[in-house]
């Protein structure tokens, strides 16, 4: 009877290390560099399930031998960078007075195909009618828009915001704006390869101090429709073995490409915030990656997350079908302290969810 003892608990630390170190390769996944590695930089989708292992292991050790939770205890010590990062739990503070308030979407391209009221346009109203100081859009081509969609975007924005400016590329959908009750004073490219994604920088004058406010779309997965349903119906297990085998190394295949891409783009956006790094900086976007990425960790490695400073749960801001992940931000110099940093759901048209946030600066000595 010892000796069947015995064998049980050494395979449940067997399991539980195997665990923890399955948790460890996820959550650190973000230090490798998708352009050298990029299947291990990718694994840091895996990291929930990991810790949900680990969490399934410390209840099976408090059912059979209490003293064994120590492990995945120790487990969760190990990896709580990672696991804060994906599910932070902040005291919600009330932003005081003075505070602007900050907002990030991808409107995907207003999704005019969505309505059947001709007349007007949900994300239009949403974004006009939502108080913020500043708003960074992602995707914010008007070219699906028939004409009194765009006169309706044009009348519901100009008096509220009087300064307005876009970014955009030859040839390209992708569409960067920002609008701003501060003036803009001037903006840049930031400049990396990719044939429909971008970064810009637009400098503004905030209260008579110079900040800059980049906007970004880092590239996208480019997940197609039939690769969509596949992973659906893997997660629903519709699928058998050798299906899932296919479906998996496919998905893998076009992550992979498109990590490839980000890892770039997010070193030369860092190498800018650090070349400005005597500069208050709020920087927003659609980054196409979770926080456990290496694209999160170099821009958060230069700026603070407000989402992870003041926000709390995983705030998944793209939830379609089984995918749901946190991929947009806000992020800011310290200078600015972010309060109430929460994913708005209630808007439901785009296929991602606005971010908001609200910065106070820093009082002066």
């Amino acid at each position: 009877m010892k000796t069947t003892k015995k064998v049980f608990y050494s395979a449940l630390v067997t399991i539980n290390v195997f665990v923890i170190i399955a948790m460890i390769v996820t959550g650190y996944s973000y230090l490798v560099p998708p352009q050298q590695h990029a299947t291990l930089s990718t694994l840091g989708l895996l990291f929930p399930v990991t810790v949900i292992s680990d969490l399934a292991m410390l209840v099976v050790w408090m059912l059979f031998k209490f003293r064994g939770i120590l492990i995945p205890i120790a487990g969760l010590a190990i990896c709580y960078p990672p696991i804060h990062s994906y599910l932070p739990l902040n005291v919600s503070t009330r932003h005081p007075e003075g505070s602007i308030k900050v907002m990030s979407y991808n409107v995907y391209l207003f999704a005019p195909w969505d309505k059947k009221d001709k007349s007007g346009n949900k994300i239009i109203e949403y974004i006009s009618h939502s108080g913020a100081d500043i708003i960074c859009l992602q995707e914010s081509s008007t070219h699906e828009l028939n004409e009194q969609g765009k006169q309706l975007l044009e009348s519901s924005m100009e008096h509220l915001y009087p300064y307005q400016d876009t970014l955009r590329r030859k040839r390209a959908n992708d569409v960067l704006t920002i609008y701003s009750k501060f003036p803009i004073i001037g903006k840049e490219r930031i400049n990396y390869e990719s044939t429909n994604n971008q970064s810009g920088a637009f400098f503004l004058n905030i209260n008579g101090e110079e900040v800059i406010v980049i906007n970004n779309h880092f590239e996208s997965n480019k997940l197609k429709a039939a690769e969509r349903d596949g992973f659906n119906d893997m997660m629903h297990g519709n699928l058998n073995k050798e299906e899932s085998k296919a479906e998996t190394l496919k998905l893998l295949a076009t992550l992979n490409r498109s990590a490839r891409l980000r890892g770039p783009q997010a070193d030369s956006v860092a190498a800018f915030i650090r070349a400005h790094s005597n500069k208050s900086i709020i920087l927003c976007g659609d980054f196409n990656d979770t926080p456990i990425s290496y694209t999160h960790w170099r821009i958060a490695g230069e700026l603070d997350d407000c989402y992870i400073t003041s926000g709390n749960g995983p705030g998944f801001s793209y939830d379609r079908g089984s995918m749901h992940v946190r991929i947009d931000n806000i992020m800011c110099s310290s200078d600015w302290t972010p309060y109430e940093c929460h994913i708005d759901r209630k808007i439901t048209q785009s296929d991602h969810y606005p971010v908001v946030c609200w910065l106070k600066k820093a009082d002066k000595h």
